[in-house]
């Protein structure tokens, strides 16, 4: 897609709060205070647009397309969080944007799994920008919420291809692999993971693309870790498809098998996309204007690989500048030696204990025909919290 130009902010017009033209003459120190206060505001609408994000899709219950009435707004205007690129998207595929949301909430709650028991541990917040402040900084964390959000767009317009709910796409037409025996059939209704890929490249991908940032600038460098991370994201559901088949015979026999596409189980994309998180490579900007190792004896990264430009922040404490909530009140392992343990989690600020009832079914019984009876059962448990 092309690159679009910024918009340009209007010349701010000099009245008072009730719209009346202020005095043209003022002193050198009352002008500087105004000029500052202008930038000040300015500076804050900035980021709070930069704050914005697509990802507010999944946290929002969004309508199908053909439910808005006819002579009501468009879905397009009143979905927040999107650049004028996904915007235009949105106008073309209206019938994308619910799976678009599905996506993006898969890959927040995945990210909210496989980081549970870390200090940070993928906490939304109530606006826009869905992770907080944290984004801002452009550490491994950061590089996993946009590997995750990617994927799960792709997996979820994949699905919905299969499905038959998306006009512009239907089942997967993946060429037969070359290692499926003669005598099994090619061509069940997969999952369109080429379709889902392409479509989540141009989506998320144009947020990114459509800033112009000076070449070698720290801006320029955190796009270019987006655009990467975003298509290790892409990557993994992609290369983690595989062949799913199903017999056919009389009386359960598997005389003939008939094959098809189908995208891997999303818990095992956020397990494969965890373990490049931890093998994230740190990278700069380099003179010619591109990513390169902070460490050249590492091997350099390949699309598949995680990469991210800033260390990531101290998330023991709660700090409203970087965006940590901090880890007090979180509950904590205390026999773990992990993550999760509490010396780790609590970073060694201790802990405090109480007890708690937990109720779970017990004494299952399967009771001919067809049913399982269980009880409840309630028992006092220990848990530990971080002070």
């Amino acid at each position: 897609m092309p690159a679009l130009k910024p918009s340009t902010f209007p010349a701010l017009k000099r009245r008072t709060m009730d719209n009346r033209p202020v005095r043209t003459k003022r002193t050198g120190a009352v002008r500087h205070l105004l000029l500052a206060a202008a930038f000040l505001v300015c500076s804050s609408q900035l980021l709070m647009v930069d704050a914005n994000s697509w990802w507010s899709l999944g946290l929002t219950p969004m309508q199908r397309p053909e439910m808005y009435i006819i002579g009501a707004q468009p879905l397009c205007s009143q979905l927040s969080g999107l650049s004028q690129g996904q915007r235009k998207l949105c106008q073309l595929y209206q019938d994308h944007m619910t799976y678009i949301g599905d996506g993006a909430k898969t890959g927040i709650k995945e990210c909210q799994y496989q980081f549970r028991q870390r200090r940070w541990n993928c906490s939304t917040v109530d606006n826009t920008s869905v992770f907080g402040r944290v984004m801002q900084i452009g550490s491994r964390e950061t590089a996993f919420t946009y590997a995750i959000s990617a994927a799960g767009v792709v997996n979820a317009v994949s699905r919905a291809c299969r499905e038959g709910e998306l006009s512009t796409c239907g089942c997967s037409r993946a060429a037969r692999p070359r290692d499926l025996p003669r005598d099994w059939l090619w061509g069940g209704c997969g999952d369109n993971v080429h379709y889902g890929y392409r479509f989540a490249r141009e989506f998320v991908d144009a947020r990114e693309r459509e800033k112009n940032y000076p070449r070698g600038s720290p801006e320029h460098a955190r796009m270019l870790m987006n655009l990467h991370n975003n298509e290790a994201g892409r990557q993994a559901v992609y290369n983690l498809a595989n062949v799913a088949c199903k017999c056919h015979g009389v009386s359960g026999s598997c005389s003939l098998k008939t094959c098809w596409l189908q995208l891997a189980d999303f818990r095992r994309v956020g397990e494969f996309l965890k373990e490049k998180y931890d093998s994230a490579a740190a990278m700069r900007v380099g003179r010619k204007g591109k990513l390169e190792l902070l460490d050249k004896r590492f091997n350099p990264p390949t699309t598949q690989d995680m990469v991210y430009i800033d260390t990531s922040p101290d998330y023991c404490l709660r700090n409203e500048t970087t965006g940590s909530l901090g880890t007090q009140g979180r509950l904590c392992n205390k026999t773990s030696e992990g993550m999760d343990g509490c010396e780790l989690m609590c970073c060694g600020r201790g802990y405090d204990q109480f007890k708690t009832y937990k109720h779970e079914r017990c004494h299952c019984k399967f009771h001919w025909c067809c049913y399982v009876k269980c009880k409840r059962c309630t028992t006092l448990v220990d848990q530990f919290v971080c002070k």
